[in-house]
């Protein structure tokens, strides 16, 4: 494919409007060929290493891995941005409909979404990607979710020349990377008090926790969706996560990233038997607890959210990473430790004033938002029946 001469705001502009010194030294492309993510794997990973709000959503073991499972043949778009023949600038979107429609990769699997840019050149490269961007029809947008308040696409969204929407989305929960005991600070007296004897007991229980290696990935995660699904067969496991599809992507991708330090699983066990199973992904900006399983009677036993997060907050600690992300969602045991609380965005794309997709895309979202809102805030009896009745 021909590479394109761009600046941003998507104007291809004459040699001679721009210094000899930087002709022919930007360069961008869109690829649209289903191997893709698989041809520019290594380099798209070295671009990862350069960006430093890059989460694991972004590694290439975990968009390849995913694609594999859940994309559409004819769907993928990449966007490739060089400079002098290096990559600097990578977004990975899908088409979404018939009329031009894109969106990020990952649909409810990810809890972050972004794009990557490298730190020596962020923002030139982010005004050379928005240019790059295939948004050039009225019917054309670009729908990202779960974007991070501080993520490299704020920039390309900052850039951009076109019509900007930008929405609240699901809320996300951080810790330091402290100390177990320096946590405990964070919380009430009586609170405290309460989990320092459960973290005693655990010490005292002689749980053995190992992080398995990448040729250990398969059963570990085999054992950690069967103990999964254990944990929540009273309660109604996510419908996903009991599929084969997401089986083999989670086996992958996780290989991928343990492989390469992105990522550590880690199997607890007590009295030669395996009773728990932590998934923990590394980047630079933080460490997410991903997905856990745990069987029942390790309940009746040992605090079980004290025991994951204990290992968690080791593992971040040791890589150097400040944060211990809880990532999406507010169930009681994250609650216990006082995260602090930072919601994610949706950003919306249009090109030009005259949008009307993107238009639409952005009032579909302000009237869902409201009636989430009024939901939860008025209706909340009414929320609890409709996700029960999802669960089924």
């Amino acid at each position: 494919m021909k590479l394109r001469q761009q600046t941003a705001g998507g104007r291809v502009p004459a040699q001679a409007d721009r210094p000899a010194a930087e002709r022919d030294r930007w360069s961008s492309e869109v690829l649209r060929t289903d191997d893709a993510l698989e041809r520019h794997a290594e380099e798209w990973d070295d671009l990862h290493r350069r960006c430093a709000t890059a989460t694991a959503f972004q590694a290439a073991p975990w968009l390849r891995s995913w694609w594999q499972s859940y994309g559409r043949p004819g769907a993928l778009v990449l966007v490739l941005v060089r400079r002098d023949g290096r990559l600097v600038a990578a977004a990975a979107l899908r088409r979404r409909g018939p009329f031009g429609g894109l969106t990020n990769l990952g649909a409810g699997l990810v809890d972050f979404t972004d794009v990557l840019l490298d730190d020596e050149c962020a923002d030139r490269a982010a005004a050379e990607l928005a240019a790059a961007l295939p948004l050039r029809r009225p019917w054309h947008s670009l729908e990202l979710r779960e974007v991070h308040p501080e993520a490299a696409v704020q920039r390309v969204f900052a850039h951009w020349r076109g019509r900007r929407h930008r929405f609240a989305d699901s809320l996300c929960q951080y810790l330091p990377a402290v100390p177990m005991d320096e946590l405990l600070k964070r919380l009430p007296g009586k609170t405290a008090q309460r989990s320092r004897v459960k973290l005693r007991r655990i010490a005292q229980a002689g749980v053995a926790v190992h992080s398995a290696t990448a040729d250990e990935v398969p059963d570990t995660v085999r054992e950690l969706l069967r103990l999964h699904r254990l944990q929540w067969q009273d309660r109604g496991v996510t419908p996903e996560h009991r599929t084969e599809r997401f089986a083999q992507h989670l086996t992958e991708s996780t290989a991928g990233l343990v492989a390469t330090r992105r990522a550590a699983i880690h199997r607890f066990e007590l009295d030669g038997e395996l009773l728990a199973v932590n998934l923990v992904l590394l980047c630079t900006p933080f460490g997410g607890l991903y997905m856990y399983g745990a069987h029942p009677k390790l309940r009746e036993r040992l605090d079980i959210a004290g025991l994951l997060f204990g290992a968690a907050l080791d593992e971040v600690r040791a890589a150097g990473i400040p944060q211990l992300s809880l990532l999406r969602g507010q169930e009681p045991y994250k609650q216990r430790w006082r995260p602090d609380r930072l919601p994610n965005q949706r950003l919306v794309f249009g090109p030009g004033r005259l949008a009307p997709f993107a238009a639409v895309r952005a009032l579909r979202v302000r009237t869902r938002n409201a009636a989430v809102h009024l939901l939860r805030t008025r209706l909340p009896k009414l929320k609890e029946t409709l996700v029960r009745a999802r669960l089924r």
